[in-house]
């Protein structure tokens, strides 16, 4: 079984993404409930003892080398905004380092989105991948019916492979059904122009 990925602080001007740890729970929860209408095609815990749960369940798959959460705050405020993650590593070259991984289980509450926030998220995560990492290919994936996030990730320089059937499952419902998953990635090749793209957007951020 491959050994869990390395927890590591990751410090951006906008945001720190923290290892994600049970006592990130109140913060969250806080944050998760000042406006709950914008998590629709994403399942985001409403109250503390759901976060905890939460958290919980990370920690378990963390533990299983299956993802490395992040618990998101604002370096302006100081507060917890969300938490992000890497998940579905794959292993080929019989490395330490996974050399495909996955960035996603993403949320940010409604006071940090539309702001720089999430775009350095994903530069300082990306940057962890391919240049600490050494991925050779870094997917991003959602609901195939979240055209917001799609058109945000084409506009962070990912590609589009297309749509995997039936594949995970949808937010928010009652009784599971599947998702139609949209698949996005950037491979090692493209990273140096993807970077680029990210830190000038980035700079010309407030």
């Amino acid at each position: 079984m491959p050994e869990p990925l390395t927890p590591v602080t990751l410090d951006g001007r906008h945001v720190r993404l923290e290892p994600l740890g049970l006592g990130h729970a109140e913060g969250l929860a806080a944050a998760a409930a000042v406006d709950r209408s914008t998590f629709g095609h994403t399942w985001v815990p409403d109250g503390t003892d759901a976060m905890r749960s939460y958290i919980e369940g990370l920690l378990t798959d963390r533990d299983e080398a299956k993802v490395l959460p992040f618990a998101q705050r604002s370096v302006e405020t100081g507060q917890l905004v969300g938490c992000t993650r890497f998940l579905d590593p794959h292993w080929v070259r019989g490395r330490a380092e996974p050399d495909e991984i996955e960035v996603g289980g993403t949320w940010l509450c409604s006071a940090a989105q539309r702001t720089g926030i999430n775009t350095e998220a994903k530069y300082l995560l990306f940057t962890h991948a391919f240049e600490q990492l050494g991925v050779w290919r870094l997917a991003i994936c959602t609901d195939a019916d979240n055209q917001r996030s799609r058109d945000a990730i084409l506009r962070i320089g990912a590609s589009f492979e297309g749509v995997l059937r039936n594949h995970r499952l949808v937010a928010n419902t009652t009784e599971p059904t599947p998702r139609q998953t949209a698949v996005y990635s950037i491979v090692s090749q493209e990273w140096p122009q993807v970077k680029s793209d990210l830190e000038r957007r980035l700079s010309a951020a407030p």
